[in-house]
């Protein structure tokens, strides 16, 4: 492995696709399920030093295809060439064998180990700890990935945590990586750090597989683009001389559509969400307490509460939605109406919706149908679904049946169990199926997590669309592009403490992605310390 020494300025790249013969050529490449047919035919060819981008909406095929070439699935028809020479890869092993790694979107780490202990459970050589401690710490600083190997897991941040999971790859020594979503949980500071990185790597020869739903990040870094549709290869360019409205439509098939507010969000209104110091300690050793919480959110407006993954969200998503109660029912206040210590239900027939983040198995009950589905959360709010205490199963296909043509629920048959339907499709119902209700107040988190361009702009449009009809809408996002695009006031979380929020205008991706590690101006609680002394 080349070294290149800290703190050296590394060579601008050019973002020309480099010429030279493929390091990996996949053709023809076919995957059947049954019936379905998740990968047509495709070709791709990615080249040494080469940051090559994999776009495509969900279900396009991305997945699936990557997963062949990392050994997880094997074709039903086509081959792939490694460096000229027909290969099989028959699983992940063979894959890292040839020198392809993979850097998945969700990490896969023991928080209760170190991070020298974590990645030599991945490591197939036995070496000794001390060894293995001074290589990570060599390759943490030839790549500018800083690590302490003794760290434990749990009180790593997720930039450092996803240095762990790059390191582990770097360590098996790849001429080919494969990066999914790598920057989705990411500071823009840590973004860029992370593109420092991909330089270095592509300096060396190393190729990228990079896929990402961020466009401009795309067009940013990336020598080359493949563009998948319905299992199929629709189109290639370069990045760099395409806009992202453009690699967007690409991706979808037709124009996206942009956002717009017809209407401004109103002034003076009344405040339909209030939460007033809400502190709840640490439901477990991994969780994070939350810390003197106070948050308004007005008739009309859409407030974003932008942080780092790990930092309170889904502790906060739980306070708020009622799935773990308060002592003082003042601590959270719908429509002036406490109900900190009333569960989610009886928050419910307040008038509130909650959406959290995971949308198979929080969400939706994956073997369920969809008609059945909309029972967990509307069995109780005045939509008729029982009568006599008895499901009428017409008004339930009906009222699916509203929310997949209202959002555009792509489905194979007319009512489909759950976890049949794609990531992108099972999002667009579970958010449709709340904001059909027009609640008084809204509670999202992660909205479009790993939803594709035209899947997003639907929900985000209908989002806006919500607040200006006079709904209080409170959106947790880890997507800045989001939070800006949506929000009109803006607050950060970061270990379990809220800034102040402020008019998402005139705020830079750079201000907040500061506030999201620790940085910028004191949190609500530090400040009151700060004033204190």
């Amino acid at each position: 492995m080349d070294v290149i020494l800290a703190g050296a300025e590394t060579p601008a790249q050019s973002r020309q696709r480099p010429d030279s013969p493929p390091l990996l050529h996949a053709t023809a490449i076919t995957k059947m399920f049954g019936a379905f047919k998740a990968n047509d035919g495709i070709d791709l060819a990615i080249r040494p030093g080469e940051i090559h981008a994999l776009l495509g909406e969900n279900g396009a095929g991305k997945s699936t295809l990557v997963k062949i070439l990392y050994g997880v699935l094997q074709p039903t028809e086509g081959r792939i060439l490694w460096k000229g020479q027909p290969v099989g890869i028959p699983s992940p092993s063979a894959a890292r064998k040839l020198g392809i790694g993979m850097v998945f979107q969700h990490f896969s780490l023991f928080e209760a180990l170190t991070v020298v202990e974590n990645i030599a459970l991945a490591l197939s050589d036995r070496k000794s700890r001390s060894a293995l401690a001074r290589e990570i710490e060599q390759i943490s600083v030839e790549y500018g990935l800083p690590l302490n190997p003794s760290s434990v897991v749990a009180d790593l941040s997720v930039g450092e945590r996803q240095r762990v999971e790059i390191v582990r790859c770097l360590l098996q020594n790849p001429e080919l990586i494969i990066m999914d979503e790598p920057t989705s949980v990411l500071t823009p500071q840590e973004a860029d750090d992370l593109f420092v990185t991909l330089d270095r790597l592509t300096a060396r020869g190393c190729a990228v597989l990079y896929i990402s739903h961020r466009l401009e990040e795309v067009k940013r870094i990336c020598h080359h683009a493949t563009i998948l549709r319905h299992g199929k290869v629709v189109s290639e360019c370069d990045p760099q001389k395409e806009t992202a409205a453009k690699l967007a439509t690409m991706m979808v098939g037709v124009e996206v559509r942009k956002l717009s507010s017809d209407l401004p969000p109103p002034q003076n209104t009344r405040t339909r969400l209030s939460v007033t110091d809400l502190s709840l300690p640490q439901p477990h050793p991994f969780a994070v307490a939350l810390s003197n919480i106070s948050l308004e959110v007005k008739a009309g407006e859409v407030m974003g509460i932008a942080g780092i993954a790990g930092n309170g969200q889904g502790e906060l998503f739980d306070a708020l939605s009622g799935e773990r109660t308060c002592d003082r029912a003042t601590s959270v206040s719908i429509d002036g109406k406490p109900c900190g210590d009333i569960g989610v239900t009886a928050r419910r027939r307040l008038g509130a919706a909650f959406v959290p983040e995971e949308r198979l198995g929080h969400g939706a009950v994956p073997r369920m149908r969809l008609s059945d589905n909309v029972l967990l959360t509307r069995h109780s709010t005045g939509d008729h679904l029982l009568r006599a205490g008895v499901l009428d199963p017409d008004a339930a296909r009906q009222l699916a049946d509203r929310v997949s043509r209202s959002f555009d629920v792509r489905k194979g048959t007319p009512d489909p169990e759950a976890g049949s339907l794609s990531g992108g499709n099972l999002q667009k119902f579970v958010v449709g199926r709340e904001i059909d209700r027009q609640p008084g107040v809204l509670v999202v988190s992660q909205p479009t997590w790993g939803v594709d361009a035209g899947a997003a702009a639907i929900i985000r449009q209908a989002l806006i669309d919500l607040a200006r009809s006079g709904s209080a809408i409170l959106v947790i996002s880890q997507d800045l592009d989001e939070v800006l695009e949506i929000a009109d006031h803006v607050a950060v979380i970061s270990k379990g403490h809220l800034s102040p929020s402020r008019p998402t205008s005139g705020l830079t991706r750079e201000e907040i992605g500061l506030l999201m590690g620790g940085m910028g101006e004191p949190l609500a609680a530090d400040r009151g310390a700060l004033d204190a002394g």
